[in-house]
């Protein structure tokens, strides 16, 4: 049997309004149950209707973002034509969508949301939001790759945004990006004369991936939220697309 909660309380968790919005909508008699004026003692059960000023009050989504420690073969797209989407692999329990690409032969974090103004500020490369990510090439790695990788590689008609890039094996480096080039560590690499054989990555902003395990998610701590909407705040939430008209990130 539903439960009824008090009305300011519903319409604060529907993300309707405050608390404090509510009761003084409800001081002005503005919300009706039923076609009933509510008072602020009133309690309501979400089968009911609950109108402000004649408008039913339409529940929204809890904002949700997750981490997901992606696979190789998995495809960071929502069509269902490619049944090897991400949504359909994470199956969760409510409709979310990816934060940008990382290639079907890449693995490693992929943020996904229902906040479609975050994947745009996240993903915009003008707002220079760092992602890390760890390496390994075919062969040996030289200074002179590591000097070029930093300053900036020739790739699609463009040069790199200079990037911090530490070896930290004999054929493993690990690089930090602030944009994100279809493809553009393999065609860094490429560039250079190597071939990228494992490409993982590690960190989205101050998302990092941790111990979580290979196809497994998680949700974000509180403190995790905190800090990426304060890290965004002040970033523009334009969606950049190339000169074809395709968004510009898929590393």
């Amino acid at each position: 049997m539903e439960e009824g909660v008090r009305i300011n309380k519903y319409l604060s968790e529907c993300g309707f309004c405050s608390r404090r919005e509510a009761d003084r909508l409800l001081d002005a008699g503005r919300i009706t149950v039923e076609g009933e004026v509510a008072t602020k003692g009133s309690k309501v059960k979400p089968s009911q209707r609950i109108e402000v000023d004649g408008k039913p009050v339409v529940k929204k989504d809890r904002p949700v973002i997750i981490a997901v420690n992606k696979p190789k073969g998995i495809v960071c797209t929502t069509a269902k034509v490619e049944k090897d989407n991400i949504v359909d692999f994470v199956d969760y329990k409510s409709r979310i969508y990816p934060v940008g690409r990382l290639d079907k032969s890449s693995e490693g974090l992929i943020l996904m949301t229902n906040m479609g103004e975050l994947v745009n500020k996240i993903m915009r490369a003008g707002n220079y939001h760092e992602k890390e990510y760890l390496v390994s090439v075919n062969k040996d790695i030289t200074e002179d790759f590591l000097e070029n990788m930093r300053k900036g590689v020739p790739v699609l008609d463009t040069v790199t945004r200079p990037c911090e890039v530490e070896k930290i094996g004999r054929r493993k480096f690990r690089i930090i990006l602030t944009q994100g080039l279809n493809r553009q560590i393999r065609r860094m690499c490429e560039n250079l004369g190597y071939r990228v054989v494992y490409l993982k990555r590690i960190r989205i902003m101050n998302i990092r991936l941790g111990d979580l395990k290979t196809g497994e998610y998680r949700e974000l701590t509180r403190e995790e939220i905190e800090e990426i909407m304060r890290e965004t705040a002040h970033s523009s939430n334009e969606t950049v697309r190339d000169n074809n008209g395709h968004k510009k990130d898929k590393d």
